[in-house]
């Protein structure tokens, strides 16, 4: 049996896809660290251009919708479906059987087209985030690790891929799998369960490595004690829940109206409606004096730490969030849509004299569940990134709660419901594409 077992490793066929693997798990941890640090540097140069005293507010209102013009121009033009979060793109590989349609969604040139482009939309103020669009790269970087291995396990390399990306992208390992299996997967295959944990380690393993461990939010150590504390877990879950269903239906039948009207001339409609929401954007961020621009992490994570925000940034910040993905820009909802929420929990925690706290936590958790309608991965991922042991109970509440109100509200799951447009897109082309070849034969 030895002897057999020495055989069979040492076999090329049997070792070269698991090194393959690994190396494509610790490429999306690395990437994932490179990618937040550029996006950090993105942003801080956007924020020194506005602070800039000689033409800071210019910049400000002209950045904005001239940075989504260019975006949404090089995403159609040279970067076809990077465009939006990534998570969809992901998602509706999954679905398709074909490696050729596969790769119309994920591949190392979209994943490099998805990086530079939500670089270009942090430069230009825009109110997106990375961590959608590292789950695209770590999707794009384990199927072609794959394809290189030989490995035929497509849509388990597309969730492991995934579930890596956002592993590394908030530091969250647990919430990577979680992610993986509620709202990548959906129909979860067990036998995936090797490559998942495989590439969350390795990816995670490398991110540490270069940033060390550290919660995405620093400490929190805010947790539910009295009657009042609860009645706020429950008021946070619901209102959220609610708002994040309000975001979810507007983006949708924003995004639908602007695929509808820019069908006859996609170019160049889709590249107008992309700067008509920049000038939102720029409007809307002006009007917050700059607080509603880039991702929102700061503002968030001082409300996570008890410094209340201004009442009315969550819906400023609701608003430059909607505007940024109506506009079909690269970039991600997964930071902006924490902002919204520690903003509205903020605004709720003192207008009941709570603080902000607690109530900015809940409501993160609230609001995100009913954003993704994923109240696993909510729970688990704000959990993660507070560090906050003590709120366990009331984050799931929240989560729940936010869930459920979002399915009366509206039911439509945002990532499934853009999935299926690019599944449909793909098999459009492949149509069009089969109906030339057909033309040209002889």
């Amino acid at each position: 049996m030895l002897r057999r077992s020495r055989a069979v490793w040492g076999k090329q066929r049997v070792w070269r896809p698991r090194l393959i693997f690994w190396a494509g798990a610790l490429a999306i941890g690395l990437v994932s660290v490179g990618f937040a640090q550029l996006a950090d540097a993105a942003h801080q140069a956007f924020e020194a251009i506005r602070s800039t005293p000689a033409f800071g507010t210019a910049a400000m209102l002209v950045l904005p919708p001239a940075g989504f013009a260019l975006s949404a121009y090089l995403a159609l033009r040279f970067f076809p479906n990077s465009q939006g979060s990534g998570i969809p793109q992901a998602i509706a590989a999954r679905h398709l059987e074909r490696d050729a349609d596969r790769g119309e969604l994920l591949s190392l040139r979209i994943a490099a087209g998805k990086i530079l482009l939500t670089l270009l939309g942090l430069l230009s103020g825009a109110s997106i985030g990375r961590e959608g669009p590292t789950v695209q790269v770590g999707a794009a970087i384990m199927l072609s690790a794959g394809r290189l291995g030989g490995m035929v396990q497509a849509r388990g390399l597309i969730l492991a891929g995934s579930a890596a990306g956002i592993a590394a992208a908030f530091n969250t390992p647990l919430a990577g799998i979680v992610f993986a299996i509620e709202e990548m997967g959906r129909a979860y295959e067990a036998r995936t369960n090797g490559l998942v944990l495989s590439a969350v380690v390795l990816a995670g393993l490398a991110s540490l490595g270069l940033t060390g461990n550290y919660t995405y939010f620093g400490e929190s150590d805010a947790v539910a004690n009295t009657l009042q504390d609860w009645g706020l877990v429950v008021a946070c879950g619901v209102a959220g829940g609610a708002l994040g269903a309000v975001f979810t239906a507007s983006a949708l039948w924003l995004m639908r109206r602007i695929r509808r009207w820019s069908a006859t001339a996609p170019i160049r409609r889709a590249v107008g409606a992309a700067a008509l929401c920049g000038v939102i954007v720029a409007a809307v961020g002006f009007l917050s004096d700059g607080a509603t621009y880039g991702t929102g992490y700061e503002q968030a994570r001082g409300a996570v730490e008890g410094d209340p925000l201004p009442l009315m940034f969550f819906a400023e910040k609701f608003v430059a969030s909607l505007a940024s993905m109506a506009s079909g820009i690269p970039g991600g909802i997964f930071a902006p849509s924490l902002a919204v929420g520690a903003g509205l929990g903020s605004t709720i925690g003192v207008l009941v004299g709570a603080g902000s706290g607690l109530a900015a936590t809940l409501a993160m958790a609230g609001y995100f569940a009913g954003v993704v309608q994923a109240p696993m991965t909510a729970f688990v991922i704000i959990l993660e990134m507070t560090g906050n042991q003590g709120n366990v109970i009331p984050l799931m509440l929240a989560s729940l709660l936010g869930f459920g109100t979002a399915r009366l509200v509206s039911g439509a799951p945002l990532y499934h419901s853009l999935a299926r447009n690019f599944v449909a897109d793909v098999l459009r082309l492949r149509r069009s594409q089969a109906r030339g070849s057909d033309d040209m034969a002889p």
